[in-house]
């Protein structure tokens, strides 16, 4: 008897559960809205990221530069920074190992 009503507790909380988990999904994470097979025509105006500046290390020292000089700045800055400092850490490393 008592198997049975365990069984019955159980089996309704899992459906509660993912009843709730389907529910919640949306306002957990929404899903995002891109149309499919649409081409962006021009760059967001947000903040290149520090991968973008590791592949462009010249592009990521000019701002730096701005940075520096205060013509330019935000999150940008920040990404720029940490790309250089990080090529120039493993410039010195491969320097130290003889690389």
């Amino acid at each position: 008897m008592t198997q049975g009503k365990t069984l019955i507790i159980v089996l309704v909380t899992l459906i509660i559960g993912f009843g709730a988990g389907f529910v919640l999904r949306p306002v957990i994470s929404p899903v995002s809205q891109t149309a499919v097979g649409t081409v962006p025509t021009a760059p967001s105006a947000e903040a290149r990221g520090t991968q973008y500046f590791a592949a462009h290390l010249d592009e990521a020292r000019q701002v730096v530069a701005q940075c520096a000089d205060d013509s330019a700045r935000g999150e940008e800055c920040a990404n720029a920074q940490a790309a250089v400092t990080e090529a120039e850490g493993r410039a010195r490393f491969k320097k130290f190992m003889g690389n």
